[in-house]
């Protein structure tokens, strides 16, 4: 992985996604969730399917991948729809109180 005083690039990075931890494989300053489209700056990234190499902005997002009819039946993903046009995901992540976090069975690093 690279650190903040290897190279780096100003786009989109490319990323392979590991078991509690990632990899840069291309420079860039953030990825992009699978599901919202949103940036993630690298330095905020904490939810990844190592299975799917795929990265999400919140726990709602991962949800929505994972579990797509469970969200649509406690009408969240229309929630998650307008938290993220309303706040940063940085934001979100800090009010869901996500500061530990672990790796779920199917390769998914998730809050604690």
């Amino acid at each position: 992985m690279l650190n903040k005083f290897g190279p780096s690039g100003h786009g989109e990075a490319q990323v392979q996604y590991l078991d509690g931890d990632f990899r840069v494989i291309s420079p860039g300053t953030y990825v992009r969730c699978a599901v919202t489209d949103v940036r993630i700056p690298l330095d905020e990234l904490k939810y990844w399917s190592v299975d799917l190499q795929e990265a999400y902005s919140v726990p709602g997002a991962v949800l929505q991948r994972h579990f797509p009819g469970a969200l649509k039946t406690q009408g969240y993903d229309s929630f998650l729809s307008r938290a993220l046009k309303s706040r940063s995901a940085t934001n979100l992540r800090r009010r869901a109180g996500s500061s530990n976090s672990s790796v779920t069975a199917n390769g998914t690093r998730c809050c604690a």
